[in-house]
């Protein structure tokens, strides 16, 4: 490859040569013809030694030098620097916007209402069991209290432990019988009250209706005989 000069330099000796007598005028074009094979060879060889040595183990982009930059690449970085600058705003204003929504949600984010939920369970859980534990050992006492525990039945006295239980049997019932009547006093007390209440408030207790079906009425109508009717008309006189 050559250069602007060696091209000038070489039109104007093609030239010479055509003006003075083709190549026939030229003592040294032969000469010069050896020079630029050689030259051509040399190029040539250059060139292959810089593809051996631009070739990367993996494939790279080829960035151009600023020095050979055009106009049209100028412009083209010109764009994408103003894309992405654009694209750093755009994200900014959606960060911010997200923040300020965030803000506006208050405390309870939905990851706090989570966590906050599970708390709640596992205290609901636990206060559960604490009640189901409270209430067996409850139970377990009141069993303790009123089951007595038996003796040895060979060395004791059976009437002994018969009296005993029977006593026991009928303290037991005259208790339910006073827990019944005071149960059934409170209900009198609150019926009255009730009662009382509705009264003064003029509210009267709605008696409870009998429930009839809606078609009862209009088979009973559809199944009743026709009563015959009286006509007057035949027992008048006819007027002469």
């Amino acid at each position: 490859y050559r250069s602007e000069d060696e091209n000038e330099r070489h039109f104007e000796m093609e030239e010479t040569k055509l003006r003075y007598g083709g190549p026939q005028a030229d003592p040294d074009g032969e000469e010069e013809e050896d020079e630029e094979v050689e030259e051509e060879e040399e190029a040539e060889e250059e060139e292959e030694e810089e593809e051996e040595e631009e070739k990367p183990a993996s494939v790279v982009e080829r960035t151009p030098s600023p020095m050979r930059m055009t106009k049209a690449d100028e412009e083209e970085a010109k764009k994408s620097a103003e894309r992405e600058r654009k694209k750093a705003e755009v994200r900014k204003r959606l960060e911010a916007a997200g923040r300020a929504k965030n803000a506006k949600k208050g405390f309870l984010t939905p990851e706090r209402k989570k966590k906050l939920r599970k708390l709640l369970m596992l205290k609901a859980a636990e206060d559960l069991k604490q009640k189901q534990r409270q209430l067996e050992l409850e139970r377990q006492r009141v069993l303790a209290e009123r089951i007595l525990p038996l003796p040895d039945l060979d060395r004791v006295n059976l009437n002994e432990i018969f009296e005993e239980f029977k006593k026991r049997v009928i303290s037991l019932e005259s208790d339910c019988y006073d827990v019944n009547y005071l149960v059934r006093q409170k209900d009198f007390e609150i019926n009255e009250l009730s009662i009382a209440v509705n009264d003064l408030r003029g509210k009267f207790v709605k008696p409870t209706l009998k429930k009839v079906s809606a078609t009862q009425g209009k088979f009973s109508k559809l199944t009743k005989k026709a009563e015959p009717r009286v006509d007057f008309r035949t027992g008048l006189k006819s007027a002469k």
